[in-house]
């Protein structure tokens, strides 16, 4: 009886400390694509070039491949407990000028970004609350 007991309790602590845990899995928060800010949009006009839109915007997520004239932004944040949020972009352009801008979701919400420092594993040379010293 006691070697059951023991087999018993071994087995209980081993499924807790496992992988296969009773309290369940860990999520993040998973970004994707590019981050569509409503102040970027908002200085968008029409009759800028590509090239303009480019440095306000960036590169473009999708080029329509049979649509050169058409580029789309998209932003989409899983939320690990929380539901997806999607924003999209999508500009038209005639010849190398904007003549249209498409908005799909709320871009007026901020999106809380992850802590720089946060991310990432630290380097085995790094002390902690050392500063690097500037490249030059």
């Amino acid at each position: 009886m006691q070697k059951l007991i023991k087999t018993v309790t071994l087995s209980v602590a081993l499924t807790l400390v496992s992988g296969c845990s009773y309290f369940g899995v860990y999520k993040r928060d998973l970004p994707q694509g590019n981050l569509v800010e409503q102040s970027a949009v908002e200085q968008l006009q029409p009759g800028m070039s590509r090239n303009q839109v480019r440095q306000l915007m960036g590169s473009p997520l999708l080029e329509a491949p049979f649509d050169a004239d058409q580029w789309d932004y998209v932003y989409r944040l899983d939320k690990a407990y929380d539901g997806v949020e999607q924003r999209r972009v999508t500009l038209t352009f005639a010849g190398d000028r904007l003549v249209d801008v498409a908005i799909q979701g709320d871009l007026s919400e901020e999106i809380p970004l992850p802590n720089v420092e946060e991310a990432g594993p630290a380097s085995e040379s790094a002390q902690p609350g050392a500063t690097l010293a500037p490249v030059e």
